[in-house]
């Protein structure tokens, strides 16, 4: 009976946090403030997601939004928040970019404007908000072993992860799991891809890569933290008969890799989906959490989605609002 007693107390204490969570939520109001929003670029879907779900929150909680978009050029956006600093903003919600930004946080912060980063943990932000970075690298890590029955050849795009703490996170992720697999094998040098048309780039360089590694000596190619590129490696596997014996791995699971995935018998066979519009709403929310004296974790980690196979793939693309797939 003391159990029950116990387990029943521990359920209304759970019930009465999710209801006061709930209620905080509902009452979160940017009402009167103005918000600065910039972003490195608007080109990728991940960053136009993170950047719509940032605006249309703010707006939704009443307040103002001033935006900047960067263009991809990182110096270009860390610039963009001197204009946030001209127009003293209420506070500033910066998704990604490099080291530059940093002396620009510090002369908001400096000016008593609060800083919160999307995708950039920064000693001047009040909060980060990510995707669980973690989670990401060593879930991709597992499937990509799991489909190659634990042994192969692995070639690997990782441009990024010496530039960008996210991207060392995901790469270094995964190859801790390949720790497991003494039967994998990743092909040196890795590979790296370049950001700007991505897809035809790495088309060209898997194409240079089949001819090194005929059929038998290459098992899988991975991209270590994003997913544009395998646009691309898909391409050139089906542009030369190997899109059967070689598997596609990578991070991101955006819409035109969903697609792809959900073809019968894709090489994508694995990908783990991030919520980029969630991210950016959060980071929004916690604005006004802020502005309403609730204290902040330096972090807030919003769940990914592992994707494997076709019909998770048309499962996740409906559930992350693009659309349905036949």
């Amino acid at each position: 009976m003391k159990v029950q007693k116990r387990l029943l107390s521990a359920a209304i204490g759970l019930m009465s946090l999710a209801s006061g969570a709930a209620f905080a939520a509902d009452t979160l109001s940017l009402q009167g403030k103005t918000i600065g929003v910039a972003v490195v670029g608007t080109q990728h879907f991940w960053d136009r997601e993170a950047y719509k779900g940032a605006t249309e929150e703010v707006e939704k909680l009443g307040g103002k939004v001033i935006g900047v978009d960067g263009g991809r050029d990182n110096q270009v956006h860390a610039n963009n928040h001197d204009i946030l600093l001209s127009r003293k903003v209420d506070a500033v919600i910066s998704i990604l970019g490099d080291s530059a930004v940093e002396p620009k946080f510090k002369a908001l912060r400096d000016a008593g404007i609060p800083v919160f980063t999307v995708d950039h943990v920064s000693p001047s932000s009040v909060n980060n908000t990510t995707s669980d970075n973690y989670t990401l690298g060593s879930t991709i890590g597992r499937y990509m072993a799991d489909a190659l029955g634990g042994k192969g050849n692995v070639a690997v795009f990782n441009a990024f992860s010496n530039s960008l703490r996210i991207c060392g996170i995901r790469y270094d992720q995964w190859k801790y799991v390949l720790q497991d697999y003494p039967g994998i094998k990743i092909i040196q040098p890795e590979l790296a891809e370049q950001f700007a048309n991505s897809p035809e780039d790495a088309r060209k360089k898997t194409l240079e890569l089949l001819s090194q590694y005929p059929k038998g000596k290459l098992d899988a190619i991975h991209v270590a933290c994003w997913d544009q590129p395998a646009i691309g490696i898909v391409q050139a596997l089906e542009e030369t008969g190997r899109d059967k014996d070689v598997k596609v791995t990578a991070i991101d699971a955006g819409p035109e890799t969903l697609e792809i995935m959900a073809e019968k018998d894709s090489p994508l066979v694995a990908n783990v989906a991030q919520q980029p519009h969630l991210i950016g709403q959060t980071s929004a929310e916690n604005v006004a959490r802020y502005f309403a004296g609730q204290k902040l974790p330096a972090q807030t980690f919003i769940p990914v989605i592992p994707v494997k196979g076709p019909d998770e793939a048309k499962a996740v693309y409906k559930k992350l609002g693009y659309g349905e797939l036949k």
